[in-house]
């Protein structure tokens, strides 16, 4: 029995999907303890966009510590800091005319999230927040109150409170619901409907663990609207799907919105060191006071240095020109199992991209044989029925091809094993 089956807890998830383990990881591969090596089409769940030890990255951090850089600081002011924001301002900020400041706080997602709800209802003096059926947003209390999965909500112990789901955009029936968000403009409007407009709306563009479900231009842009028109926060939760996932670096981009607060986490950092920050508009902002929402590890030196590093590819266009060409790859080679009907669905956009075959069952098998066959990728979705292919942005056409070969021969396998 291994010390993991000895001592760790039960609550292990991922170790029990890849049950093996790694000990070196190189931009799209992992080698396990018996030299077996994986493409990996999983990264981390987002975090390592650019890909595992990311050799700029790496040697930034080493020089760095060899000069004994400051490690941990608080929120106090460091050059390893300064330097990061800077280049943030200059490469992200700037060229879209955002006004927004940087927030760190606790290097978690989810303490983004929690952070990003605080403020909305410390700026509205409201306390109801609308999330969307099929989100994810983190699992502590706060976030996990906007978080739909029921899998994970059973696990709190109390009550989830203050947080209301409303669905998301239908990609068969767009008017529909376009049309719904008009009719909660018009309870909110009726001043007998007892129906009062949130503190905020928090929603991801692309539901990433929710089956990458993507939202439209038109259905964020009316959500946008509806927000404004009623005094309530934009929370764009751009966690897992920003930091060039999409092909550019937010998400949102192109949509011709503005999100007062976009939460960021996973790759910010670039190698994998944990990191989270919030952009927050300047009207909102001025609502903190000093210390109010503070975190022991909100000042990751590492990983203001490795996410300055990340920044400089986003300098020029290559990497999103790439990952336009890659995701075009995958599409190019997983179509044919939706024209012959091994699957129901193929979505996304860049390289977030979505295989629903129709069950967890399903899913499950195919994941399975995927990692048995050397390729690493999870499920997400409503009963775990849609494949997640979320590669780092890095990864050679030449692991991307292999990679895909094994997943379409895989979900055959189990398609024909099924019939």
């Amino acid at each position: 029995m291994s010390i993991f089956e000895q001592r760790e807890s039960n609550i292990r998830a991922y170790a029990r999907t890849y049950p093996t383990v790694f000990v070196t990881a190189k931009n799209s591969r992992q080698v396990d303890d018996k030299g077996k090596e994986y493409i990996d089409f999983f990264a981390g769940a987002g975090v390592l966009n650019f890909g595992h030890n990311n050799d700029r990255m790496v040697q930034a951090m080493i020089d760095y510590m060899q000069k004994d850089g400051v490690l941990h600081s608080l929120d106090m002011q460091t050059q390893a800091k300064a330097e990061f924001m800077q280049k943030f301002s200059d490469v992200v900020l700037a060229p879209r005319n955002m006004p927004h400041r940087m927030q760190f706080m606790g290097p978690t997602g989810t303490n983004a999230v929690e952070a990003a709800m605080k403020l909305a209802r410390k700026a509205t003096g409201r306390y109801e927040i609308i999330a969307f059926g099929q989100g994810f947003h983190g699992m502590t209390l706060g976030a996990l109150a906007a978080t739909a999965n029921e899998y994970f909500r059973q696990a709190s112990g109390v009550p989830l409170l203050h947080v209301s789901h409303e669905p998301f955009e239908h990609p068969h029936d767009p008017e529909a619901s376009l049309q719904a968000l008009q009719q909660l403009a018009d309870l909110y409007r009726d001043p007998s409907s007892g129906v009062k407009p949130p503190a905020a709306f928090m929603v991801e563009t692309i539901q990433a663990e929710g089956g990458v479900n993507v939202a439209s231009t038109e259905w964020m842009q009316a959500l946008e609207k509806l927000a404004k028109d009623f005094g309530s926060i934009l929370i764009v939760d751009d966690i897992q799907v920003g930091c060039g996932r999409t092909g550019s670096y937010f998400s949102f981009d192109g949509m011709g919105i503005t999100p007062d607060i976009v939460t960021l986490a996973k790759g910010v950092g670039g190698v994998g060191t944990p990191m989270a920050m919030n952009l927050v508009h300047p009207d909102l902002d001025k609502h903190w006071s000093p210390g109010e929402h503070t975190g022991t590890f909100r000042g990751q030196n590492l990983s203001f240095i490795a996410g300055r590093e990340a920044l400089t590819y986003f300098e020029d266009d290559e990497l999103m020109n790439g990952v336009g060409q890659k995701a075009n790859v995958v599409r190019s080679v997983l179509a044919p199992l939706v024209e012959e009907g091994s699957v129901k669905k193929l979505r996304g956009r860049g390289l977030i991209l979505g295989l629903d075959v129709g069950s967890g069952e399903v899913a499950a098998k195919v994941v399975q044989r995927c990692f048995q066959q050397g390729l690493m990728l999870g499920a997400c979705g409503s009963g775990g029925r849609v494949l997640k292919i979320i590669p780092p942005l890095t990864i050679p056409e030449s692991d991307l091809q292999e990679g895909l070969t094994i997943l379409r021969d895989a979900v055959r396998f189990v398609m024909e094993e099924a019939a």
